[in-house]
């Protein structure tokens, strides 16, 4: 299933935003099946600079949070075409199986398209959840701004397709790739990109179905216009009680 031949110029130009951010599986075991990996586990091997490194479990702690009552309820209902733009970014849902509680769990990530493939990058190195649970169970699901599909996952190893996709990814990232030491994907060398990037994995999803979007049946865009009816519903009868 060709991805580009599915999806739209404004889609294959986008990429990722939030790279660093990814919605945890709060029931599944850490990298070393121990739990959730310790503060210091958040920064090892990737080399950001030391003040981000420093900042990482936080960091972490706070997209947790923020993906979870806000990125992933947006991003399901929709939004993401209007939450997606060149400064800020743009996002997809990774929806992967937990390896211990067996449930799927969404990953709002940064992604670009390259070819037949998507692509993401676990910024917060090996230990992120949604990393772990791919190398558990392949089998994924992706929601897109403008539509979904099921797929298999993997990372890549080799390094000739890592440089060739990193610059592009960061470079849809928008603003945040250069605020956290990933790289300036204008200026930076595909090299130097790499090594400011080591650690960090670099996924592909292979299109092979279909999967629900936020428009189709069972997808959650109906809440925008019926939120949207009411509101205009409201000022109405607001307007009307004052005349």
């Amino acid at each position: 299933m060709a991805i580009a031949k599915g999806i739209s110029r404004a889609d294959a130009d986008a990429s990722a935003s939030n790279v660093v951010a990814a919605a945890p599986d709060p029931a599944a075991p850490g990298p070393a099946a121990l739990g959730a990996p310790s503060a210091a586990a958040w920064g090892e091997g990737l080399a950001y600079p030391e003040w981000i490194r420093g900042m990482l479990p936080a960091l972490h702690d706070g997209f947790t949070v923020v993906n979870k009552y806000v990125g992933v309820p947006a991003l399901k209902m929709g939004l993401g075409r209007y939450m997606s733009n060149p400064l800020t970014g743009y996002l997809m849902i990774l929806r992967t199986r937990g390896r211990k509680s067996g449930e799927m769990r969404d990953a709002p990530l940064g992604y670009t398209i390259a070819g037949d493939h998507v692509y993401c990058i676990a910024g917060f190195g090996r230990p992120a959840h949604w990393f772990q649970n791919v190398l558990a169970d392949p089998h994924v699901e992706v929601i897109l701004p403008s539509r979904a599909f099921s797929g298999m996952a993997e990372e890549v190893t080799d390094p000739a397709e890592r440089r060739r996709v990193l610059a592009p990814l960061l470079r849809s990232m928008g603003v945040i790739a250069g605020m956290v030491g990933m790289g300036n994907p204008w200026r930076d060398s595909p090299e130097e990109i790499e090594r400011k990037c080591e650690g960090m994995p670099l996924v592909r999803v292979r299109a092979t179905g279909l999967a629900v979007g936020p428009e189709d049946p069972g997808g959650r865009y109906w809440v925008v216009p019926l939120a949207a009816s009411a509101l205009v519903v409201v000022w109405w009868l607001r307007r009307r009680k004052k005349a």
